[in-house]
């Protein structure tokens, strides 16, 4: 005689199905999840790769001979006690910087505080009385030339800065 299906075994069947389409479901949502992860950390962490020059880009620029100037300002304006004695006790002064190249450019920014370090010990040592004269304020800009371009150097960077140009120069 043939088995007649009891109730329990009905339910069983329901169980196995509804869970195939639930097990379906999660591995459906977790390759989203896992496809969808992964394009957002490619997204973020390749980004756009003309904006970032890599590493092999920075070190073979080379600077075309009549490559436009490009200016890099020093800031905030530099302000520094001069040595007592003098007539002037404080010096403020607003610096632009000349190059050809962009990535010495980033070097500068990214050596800012090594770079404002040097510059306002160069200024606290300078003679007041000395620099209330046109040579004065030109022999302060052809030292501040050389201690830069002796900073890039030491620090391995690419290019040098052809010219130091006083925006704002203000004795008191």
């Amino acid at each position: 005689m043939a088995k007649k299906p009891e109730d329990g075994d009905l339910d069983r069947g329901e169980e196995k199905q509804g869970s195939k389409k639930k097990l379906f479901i999660i591995l459906g949502l977790g390759i989203l999840l896992l496809g969808g992860g992964g394009g957002a950390a490619w997204f973020f962490l390749m980004g756009d790769s003309s904006s970032e020059p890599s590493v092999a880009a920075e070190s073979k620029e080379v600077i075309q001979p009549g490559a436009p100037a490009i200016y890099h300002s020093l800031r905030p304006e530099f302000i520094v006690n001069l040595p007592p004695g003098g007539k002037f006790n404080m010096l403020q002064v607003g610096i632009e910087l000349m190059t050809r190249s962009t990535t010495l450019v980033d070097f500068l920014k990214h050596n800012d505080p090594m770079i404002r370090n040097q510059v306002i010990t160069l200024f606290g040592s300078q003679d007041g009385n000395l620099l209330r004269e046109r040579q004065g304020k030109e022999a302060l800009q052809a030292a501040m030339l050389e201690l830069l371009n002796e900073i890039i150097s030491s620090q391995g960077g690419a290019g040098e800065i052809e010219d130091v140009y006083f925006t704002s120069f203000v004795m008191q």
